[in-house]
């Protein structure tokens, strides 16, 4: 899309929650939940349309939530799931080029054919839908049927919960670093969302949505990921008038967030 988802039956391994890293960083403080709600609906005062974000730290567990419970589709945040649901049953090194092929284009400039073609690879909505199970994600609700463009994966339905807790199990898969691999390597012009919440130097892993809805003409405009491996970040918008607006809505909301849980390093002088 332009730039501007017989033998005795085998129970399937649920995934248990994972747990922060314990790590002392008496440096951070609480997040001021609050404070920091204020300031999101002061922000978004001015700025119609469905917003829902989600930030957790996964080093101390800290989080904020704001409308995290509001059900928006994925757009193309979904192909993370189609790549995670992919690996879950089969080990990278063992797909066939092509396949590792459509993974990368999928993920590194959002090509909706070979998401398509691991959409039906690991079994369309059921696959999602096992993942989903497999992870624990509660609200995430896959699409059945053929795909044409984008909508079957696309309009994928999930929270900001669900898709942290998606990123929470990537440095515990055992493909898990292939997935945040390709996440860092998305093309420059899709590097937005996310990244604005980053200090400098830090690696930025995201995957970023937009689909324009034929009924109204309004954006749905997303972006989840990782930054410095450290906080799993996810925001959902809808019902923007322009994807520019979208965009730039969601990197205000992240830099706003964000700046609620650290504080990044004076650039020196000189």
């Amino acid at each position: 899309m332009p730039v501007p988802v017989k033998v005795a039956a085998v129970v399937p391994q649920v995934w248990p929650d994972p747990r922060p890293v314990p790590e002392s960083e008496p440096e951070d403080p609480p997040v001021d939940r609050r404070r920091l709600t204020a300031k999101v609906r002061r922000y978004l005062a001015a700025r119609p349309g469905r917003v829902s974000i989600t930030v957790e730290d996964l080093h101390t567990g800290r989080v904020f939530r704001f409308a995290s419970g509001r059900i928006l589709p994925t757009a193309s945040v979904a192909k993370v799931g189609i790549l995670m649901a992919l690996l879950v049953e089969e080990r990278w090194a063992r797909l066939p080029r092509s396949v590792r092929r459509d993974a990368e284009v999928m993920i590194k400039v959002s090509d909706n054919k070979a998401a398509d073609r691991l959409w039906e690879r690991i079994g369309r909505d059921a696959g999602l839908t096992r993942v989903g199970k497999r992870f624990g994600l509660r609200s995430t609700t896959a699409v059945p049927g053929m795909c044409v463009d984008l909508y079957c994966w696309g309009i994928t339905r999930t929270t900001t919960d669900d898709q942290v807790r998606l990123l929470k199990y990537l440095p515990k898969m055992k493909d898990g670093a292939v997935v945040r691999r390709l996440m860092r390597q998305v093309v420059p012009e899709q590097k937005w969302g996310v990244s604005a919440g980053a200090c400098a130097g830090e690696r930025v892993a995201l995957k970023n949505g937009w689909l324009k809805h034929v009924a109204n003409d309004l954006w749905a405009i997303n972006s989840v990921g990782l930054i410095a491996d450290r906080y799993a970040v996810a925001v959902l918008t809808e019902d923007n008038a322009t994807s520019e607006a979208g965009i730039a809505k969601v990197e205000g909301l992240v830099k706003r967030v964000l700046a609620g849980f650290r504080s990044c390093p004076a650039k020196p002088r000189g």
